[in-house]
């Protein structure tokens, strides 16, 4: 529906008052005749989301969406013919066809393929495992670890089929010696009975790696009530890669058990991932603790208010903005990156990141609450003769104290959730084990860092809201 147009009148004057001028002009340029007419925004905002959604389409190669950004011109020649008669037309109807380019566009260019998540849904399987059994406690157990010996690349004199293991009991391999590839049948015999085993694969430079079935998981069998088990495996390719040196290798088949033998206690990951989450939150603490007493100073020097009174503090008072603002848009673990390759891996670079970061984030809370004040003390200590610094201690300080005591703990808490993630880049904290677990699909060991991080963040997070309230 088409509404009065008050700024049409006396800009329509730039052409001679003729809509088909306007509607020409657009559509040979979009927005040009909105422009013209007065209305730069709207032309401008016309040019850029049609030029926008071309430069899309010509990108992604995808022709069929030109039929939105034809609709969206066509709307743009009408919308100028419409100004010049003084009539202003909605601007929704080319809104949603050039936003249907650009979500086309960010849909083909993000991939998106929905159905992966019910064809691929096995490969999500062990994360879900691990975060419903996460490693953080344990029964009381001991651990045994049994080896027979294989040659990669047979030599004169391969190892004898059969190993005697010191309890009493036997590993026997169909073969002793052979390629990558090979089809090897493993026997036991005397190992502890009704345990889970784990087949392993040990390489010359004593280097282990799970042996896996086709599928993709590891290889796990249970013993019978004798100890004894019988399972078909191929020989892996392990490093030192065997094919390449073109002499024999003594590597080995290794059975990994663990049976109960108490009650429960906390895991060696269990233990780990406390004594990462107490650096975590310590990164957290220290860094905002550094950051305040950065960020106090800066933030009387970046609030207008108090440095407006000549030039000289105007400059200042801009630059530190700019500041402020150019550091703060940058992510706190793109920082700890150049922090890392500064000090070296390590809680330190991840303590100096988020310190570099929160300065900022504070600074600019605390200038903004420092705007916000009442003036009429400032002006009564002034009135007696006071200096900047002296204004500042008796007539701003006071007000925006608890505010600042409330930015400062809602700080704290987003930088324990920052400090969670700022080991994936050698950050320090809970981060780095996670990394390293992936690395090696221990997913119960992350998953008991998930649970840590989550009761870690929901505590804080009700503490430092509580604390809030009772501030502001």
């Amino acid at each position: 529906m088409a509404q009065p147009n008050h700024n049409a009148p006396d800009s329509a004057d730039r052409l001679g008052g003729n809509p088909l001028a306007a509607a020409g002009l657009s559509l040979v340029v979009p927005g040009s005749g909105q422009y013209l007419l007065g209305q730069t925004t709207r032309g401008l905002a016309i040019l850029a989301g049609i030029g926008l959604s071309i430069g899309s389409i010509l990108w992604q190669n995808m022709p069929t969406l030109f039929v939105f950004v034809a609709f969206a011109w066509l709307w743009n020649v009408w919308d100028a013919y419409s100004l010049a008669r003084k009539a202003t037309r909605s601007y929704l109807p080319p809104l949603f066809a050039l936003l249907m380019v650009i979500y086309t566009v960010g849909w083909n260019i993000t991939q998106i393929e929905p159905q992966k998540l019910a064809q691929q849904a096995n490969r999500a399987a062990p994360i879900a495992h691990g975060m419903l059994a996460p490693d953080f406690v344990e029964r009381e157990s001991e651990f045994r670890k049994e080896r027979g010996p294989f040659e990669v690349h047979c030599s004169d004199n391969p190892p004898p089929p059969t190993t005697t293991l010191k309890s009493g009991g036997t590993i026997t391999l169909s073969a002793t010696c052979g390629e990558v590839g090979d089809p090897l049948h493993v026997r036991a015999e005397g190992l502890w009975p009704n345990v889970e085993t784990e087949i392993w694969w040990a390489n010359p430079i004593g280097q282990e790696q799970r042996v896996v079935t086709p599928e993709g998981q590891q290889l796990i069998v249970t013993t019978d009530d004798t100890g004894s088990f019988e399972v078909d495996i191929e020989v892996p390719l392990a490093v030192p890669l065997s094919h390449d040196t073109g002499e024999p290798q003594l590597h080995a088949v290794q059975i990994n058990q663990t049976r109960i033998i108490g009650g429960w206690k906390i895991s060696d990951n269990g233990w780990l991932v406390i004594t990462k989450m107490a650096e975590t939150i310590a990164i957290a603490l220290v860094a905002t603790t550094f950051a305040v007493f950065f960020a106090v100073p800066l933030s009387f020097v970046a609030a207008r208010n108090l440095m407006s009174g000549n030039p000289v503090t105007v400059a200042v008072y801009y630059v530190t903005r700019t500041l402020l603002n150019i550091v703060r848009s940058i992510e706190s673990l793109i920082i700890a990156i150049v922090f890392v390759v500064w000090v070296g891996l390590g809680p330190f670079a991840g303590v100096m990141a988020l310190t570099v970061h929160s300065i900022a984030a504070l600074g600019k809370l605390y200038s903004e609450q420092v705007e916000s004040i009442d003036f009429g003390p400032i002006e009564a200590v002034r009135s007696t003769g006071a200096n900047w610094w002296q204004t500042v201690v008796y007539a701003v300080l006071p007000q925006v104290f608890p505010p600042f005591l409330a930015f400062t703990i809602y700080r704290w808490d987003i930088n324990v959730r920052m400090s969670t993630i700022l080991g994936f880049v050698g950050g320090g904290g809970i981060g780095f084990l996670i990394v390293q677990w992936q690395r090696l699909s221990q997913w119960e060991a992350i998953g008991a860092a998930f649970w840590s991080i989550m009761i870690i963040v929901a505590v804080l997070d009700y503490v430092s809201a509580k604390a809030r309230e009772r501030l502001i």
